[in-house]
């Protein structure tokens, strides 16, 4: 008889034939970098993840590595914002400054990547300039290339577009390649979705979001626009493509299509999700964190932004 349970029978033949793997090298560690902070500060909404500052960067940096992570990706909330987020292309705004940090703790030893996106500096909480009540695509790509440069000169190794502007990896590519940093590279958040999931994230930036963002992200409902998005970031120089949330069908129909490496992001959400679960006894908190980023890879990523990367990392060693 035919029996398959063969390659079932114990931890150690399971581990031999399994066809995905996660590695802590696939993962990386989104940091909040906060402007005015004595000390890091809780975010109430997602257990177990802080605020950082300036000075404790260092540190959370230098576990990232001890633990093998492939990158860190960092996010400034900055004290003031305006309506144009002059605070992003500020070289002594939070976020440069923590690229800066975090460029030097890393020496080389792991990916410091840098959020491209003005919603964490705007009053209004937007991605982009608005014109009006709508945001304004192209005046926006004026202050993404102004960001990218004050970024890669900062030391930042890649950056993540993330605002959904049309034209915004080409137009970044190019502001990069002009001030010479033909070797920074763009993470393009291809296929970003208008989601309710990223309520906690809100929280961990202090967005002051008005409205939402379904005129420029994606209709959860759609998964051939990803495809679109996802041809024309590549097409415009996109060095890796990310899907947010990662649905699943989405992350392995993105996969299919594309030669550059492909990322997800397991959103605030979904780690709140899972860690109330878990603080309730309904789920076994690391088996289900694992079999969460095993889903991700067995789709097709290859890179897997997460809040659990220093615990799983551990867990995978």
């Amino acid at each position: 008889m035919i029996r398959p349970r063969r390659l079932r029978s114990n931890p150690a033949m399971r581990r031999l034939v399994a066809e995905s793997r996660v590695h802590p090298a696939a993962l990386v560690l989104p940091v909040f970098v906060a402007e005015g902070l004595a000390q890091p500060r809780a975010i109430t909404s997602m257990p177990g993840v802080y605020q950082q500052t300036l000075d404790t960067l260092p540190a959370v940096i230098e576990q990232a590595v001890s633990a093998g992570l492939g990158a860190v990706m960092l996010f400034g909330v900055p004290q003031h914002k305006d309506a144009i987020g002059s605070g992003a292309t500020d070289p002594q705004g939070i976020l440069s400054r923590a690229v800066e940090v975090a460029r030097t703790a890393a020496a080389g030893r792991l990916v410091v990547q840098a959020d491209l996106c003005l919603d964490e500096f705007t009053d209004h909480g937007h991605c982009g300039v608005l014109a009006g009540d709508e945001v304004d695509n192209d005046a926006t790509l004026v202050r993404y290339q102004q960001m990218a440069v004050v970024l890669a000169r900062a030391g930042a190794d890649m950056l993540g577009t993330s605002g959904m502007m049309d034209g915004q990896v080409g137009a970044v590519r190019e502001a990069l390649d002009s001030a010479g940093f033909v070797s920074t590279a763009i993470l393009a958040y291809a296929a970003k979705y208008t989601s309710a999931l990223y309520g906690p994230f809100r929280e961990a930036v202090d967005s002051s979001l008005q409205g939402d963002r379904r005129t420029y992200q994606q209709d959860p409902a759609n998964g051939r626009e990803a495809l679109r998005e996802t041809a024309l970031d590549l097409a415009q120089g996109a060095d890796v493509v990310m899907v947010k949330p990662a649905y699943l069908d989405v992350v392995r129909a993105v996969a299919e299509i594309s030669d550059v490496p492909v990322a997800v992001y397991q959103v605030s959400g979904e780690y709140a999700m899972l860690e109330a679960a878990a603080a309730n006894g309904w789920i076994d908190r690391q088996a289900a964190i694992l079999e969460s980023l095993t889903g991700c890879v067995r789709a097709g990523a290859d890179i897997i932004v997460t809040y659990w990367a220093l615990e799983a990392a551990g867990w995978l060693a």
